[in-house]
C-alpha cells in the first residue's frame, strides 16, 4: 500500500508533526511520503490513496487547484477525504447549507461575485464592526476587521477583489479575543481531542503565526455532541474534520469545519497521532 502525504512547495517534506505520520503507518505495512500536490512531474497512479495534509497554498492557486481535483478525480484515485467534500469544504459557502441545516454559526452575509460591491446597503444596522474575507481562502488571507465606520475604505479596497472572488460578511464577535476560537477535532468521525486558540492581545487571528497561543482543554459533553452533530451532517466518510467555533452562553457557533488541510495538533494531545493512523488503517480496510 502506498499513500501520498499531500503537501505544498512552502513544506516539501510536511509540517515536523505530520512527518511522525511515516513511521507510524509504516508500523501498518503502509509506505507513506510527502508530495507536492501541485508538481507537475508525479506520476499520480502509483499511489493507492492521496491524503490532504499540508496543502497550505491551495487558496493562493484556486484555478490550478480546482484544475488538479478534476485531475485526480477522472484518474479515480481514492483520496482522503472524499474529493467531493474536498470540492464542497474549500468554499465557505458551505457555512450557508450548514445553517439551513439549523446549524448555528456566526452572523454572516453572503456576496456572491459583483461588479457594484456596496458594503453599506449589505450589512445588518446593528453590527459595529465585521470582518471581510474571501470564501474561498484560508489562515487569514485576505481577511480584514473593520469598524461600521469605515466601512467606505473597506468598500473600495473589496471592489475589485468581489469582481473575482465571493465574499463573506461577518459581524465580528469580540469574544475571539477573550475566550478565544475552540478546535473539536474528530477521526474517522469520533472526537479525537479539543484545542483552543487565543490571539495576542490586540489581534483577532488566532493561527501560531500570528503569535496565538493553543492549549489543550476538555471540553463538556453537551459541547462535544453539538460538535458531533456538525461532523454528522456529513454522508460521506471523513478521515477527520476539525470543528472550529466560539463558544458563548454553552452555545457553539461554527466559524468553519476544515476538512482539507487543517494542523490537527498531534504535538498537543497525547494519542492523536495513533488514533489519526488507525483511523487510515479502518478506512483503507
Amino acid at each position: 500500500m502506498k499513500i501520498a502525504l499531500l503537501t505544498c512547495e512552502k513544506l516539501p517534506e510536511l509540517t515536523a508533526a505530520d512527518q511522525l505520520l511515516i513511521p507510524e503507518l509504516a508500523k501498518h505495512n503502509i509506505v507513506a511520503k510527502p508530495v507536492i500536490w501541485s508538481d507537475k512531474t508525479i506520476n499520480w497512479s502509483n499511489f493507492d490513496y492521496l491524503i490532504f495534509r499540508n496543502t497550505w497554498d491551495y487558496f493562493e492557486k484556486e484555478t490550478e487547484f480546482n484544475l488538479w481535483l478534476d485531475h485526480i478525480e477522472k484518474l479515480g484515485i481514492k483520496t482522503l477525504n472524499p474529493i467531493e467534500i474536498i470540492k464542497q469544504n474549500k468554499h465557505k459557502f458551505y457555512l450557508r447549507e450548514m445553517e439551513k441545516q439549523g446549524i448555528p454559526i456566526l452572523p454572516t452575509v453572503f456576496i456572491d461575485k459583483t461588479n457594484s460591491l456596496n458594503l453599506a446597503e449589505l450589512i445588518p444596522s446593528h453590527w459595529k464592526k465585521a470582518v471581510i474575507k474571501p470564501a474561498f481562502s484560508a489562515g487569514s488571507y485576505l481577511t480584514e476587521v473593520f469598524e461600521v465606520a469605515d466601512i467606505q475604505k473597506i468598500n473600495a479596497d473589496y471592489k475589485n477583489l468581489a469582481q473575482e472572488k465571493e465574499l463573506l460578511l461577518q459581524e465580528f464577535m469580540p469574544e475571539i479575543q477573550t475566550l478565544g476560537e475552540t478546535s473539536f477535532i474528530f477521526f474517522n468521525k469520533k472526537f479525537s481531542h479539543c484545542v483552543n486558540k487565543k490571539p495576542v492581545d490586540g489581534d483577532f487571528r488566532v493561527q501560531s503565526q500570528f503569535g496565538g497561543k493553543y492549549s489543550l482543554v476538555l471540553p463538556s459533553q453537551e459541547l462535544i455532541e453539538k460538535a458531533q452533530n456538525i461532523v454528522n451532517t456529513f454522508a460521506e466518510k471523513l478521515l477527520y474534520a476539525r470543528v472550529d467555533g466560539i463558544i458563548i452562553n454553552n452555545e457553539l457557533y461554527l466559524m468553519e469545519i476544515e476538512c482539507i488541510e487543517p494542523d490537527l495538533y498531534f504535538d498537543i494531545a497525547d494519542g492523536a497521532l495513533e488514533r489519526f493512523v488507525s483511523s487510515i488503517v479502518e478506512l483503507i480496510a
